[in-house]
């Protein structure tokens, strides 16, 4: 079996357990670069040792423990899928383990840093600077992914009750609420949304067609140019925000773990890290004997970065 076969025999189960277009081009793009080290060799000519080699290379060319762990995952479910369908005998990923990597925070913007790109005023408002906003408003207020913003239909949004049904991975839904501006500006965006015909979703592009999820990342990082950002903000920095921001406030860990809609608590609370930076800068501020001798303040730099 060569590795055009085998990328079609994992692609199809892929599909059939429901995989999004996106996940199933990242696993080919990981299993490709194993093909691409495996020279001349098919799949079930690799060996436990030929797998660590390969990792070994790979981190010597710079990718980190994290990468390298995404990459074994989809090794190994490649050549699980192959010993389920008797195309091969045995899964050479068995006990490789990646190299670790350090500990990263996500980014967050600071609450008012968030609050300078919401406001932001525009030179003229058009339908799709109307459009941004709203889509900008919802990500930060409900913490969306980007590929759950994309797939938004009408449909789901009801504004009365101020709350949108989001599809997350593993197509799983949640109810999340939205907030006030939010909805205010999902408002004004449909008040001038077209579509072409039998378009449902909830926001379109200039042919009224879907929006897709590149576009609305030029969109942010333009926007963010434009409301006099120092950094590049990302619809997952908004992301990030929504929820480090909600814990500041709330230190409700659950609660934001549902919004996110986190599978796992554990991955919720690599937050409580990000609040625990935000309360010790307050802290260094504000206690008088938190000050080293000689200064006046420890100012908070709303300008350091959260690797």
């Amino acid at each position: 079996m060569d590795w055009n076969a085998a990328l079609a025999t994992f692609d199809s189960a892929l599909a059939l357990l429901g995989r999004s277009d996106a996940t199933r081009a990242a696993y080919r793009r990981d299993i490709l670069r194993l093909a691409e080290l495996a020279g001349e060799r098919s799949p079930t000519q690799l060996g436990n040792r030929d797998i660590r080699h390969a990792l070994a290379r790979l981190h010597g060319s710079g990718l980190d423990g994290r990468s390298l762990s995404r990459m074994l995952s989809a090794w190994r479910g490649l050549y699980d899928c192959l010993i389920d369908r008797d195309q091969a005998s045995a899964n050479p990923c068995t006990g490789v383990r990646p190299p670790k990597s350090g500990h990263r925070l996500p980014k967050a913007l600071p609450v008012d840093a968030a609050q300078q790109l919401l406001d932001a005023e525009l030179a003229e408002e058009t339908p799709l600077t109307t459009r941004d906003r709203a889509m900008f408003e919802l990500l930060y207020s409900s913490g969306l992914r980007l590929t759950e913003l994309t797939r938004l239909d009408i449909g789901d949004v009801d504004l009365p009750e101020r709350l949108v049904r989001v599809s997350g991975k593993g197509n799983k839904e949640r109810l999340v609420p939205i907030g006030q501006q939010a909805v205010t500006a999902l408002q004004h965006w449909l008040a001038e949304r077209q579509a072409a015909q039998g378009e449902t979703a909830l926001f379109t592009n200039r042919m009224g067609t879907r929006l897709g999820g590149r576009q609305i990342e030029k969109r942010l990082a333009r926007w963010s140019i434009i409301s006099g950002s120092d950094r590049h903000v990302s619809p997952h920095m908004l992301r990030h925000s929504f929820a480090s921001h909600l814990l500041q406030s709330s230190s409700d860990l659950r609660a934001v773990q549902e919004l996110l809609g986190h599978a796992n608590l554990s991955t919720t609370q690599i937050y409580t890290s990000l609040d625990f930076q935000h309360l010790a800068q307050v802290y260094d501020t504000a206690h008088p004997r938190a000050r080293k001798p000689g200064n006046d303040a420890l100012p908070v730099d709303d300008n350091d970065s959260v690797d």
